[in-house]
């Protein structure tokens, strides 16, 4: 099937893409990130605050691995990790309902990097991290609820990014 290996994924190029996770409680919502940052070829997963990090039983009965071929590093605070990834210039995105967010649909991948913030289940992206992102990304809903699993959310927004900025790297991913 043409599938990498562990230490082949490690080698491989990414997309520039960064996930952050903002004091994510499941840790089946953890593994199912990794799995899709997998899948997809992303550079890291940063686990923040109350976040899980591995090894961790629960994280991998979603990931089945991935938490092994996906860089990650935790943070104590989402906030030190957005200052990290600013100061590597990454552009920072929160996936968010909020006033003056982008629609998913309309946002454009320009050349560059970027990080994108995923929230608490309940409580979404804390307020102090939304004032720290360039700015907010929200995934269109046209239903009754108006709200998706994270690990919906972050596979939605991940595999829209991968076919919005494949193009601008390396056609190994063809």
């Amino acid at each position: 099937m043409g599938r990498l290996t562990a230490e082949e994924f490690r080698e491989a190029e990414k997309i520039p893409l960064v996930v952050v996770l903002d004091n994510v409680r499941s840790q089946h919502n953890v593994g199912s990130v990794f799995r899709t940052g997998d899948a997809f070829r992303i550079e890291a997963v940063y686990l923040c605050g109350i976040t899980a990090a591995p090894p961790n039983a629960e994280i991998h009965k979603t990931a089945l691995g991935a938490e092994f071929s996906v860089d990650w590093k935790y943070f104590e605070t989402t906030l030190d990790a957005v200052a990290e990834l600013r100061s590597r210039g990454y552009t920072i995105a929160a996936v968010e309902q909020a006033e003056g967010s982008v629609s998913l649909d309309d946002f454009r991948a320009e050349r560059g990097k970027y990080a994108i913030v995923f929230g608490n289940e309940v409580k979404g992206v804390s307020q102090p991290v939304m004032d720290c992102c360039d700015l907010c990304i929200e995934i269109p809903q046209f239903g009754v609820k108006h709200s998706l699993n994270v690990s919906v959310s972050a596979g939605i927004v991940i595999w829209d990014l991968f076919g919005k900025m494949r193009p601008t790297i390396n056609k190994v991913f063809s």
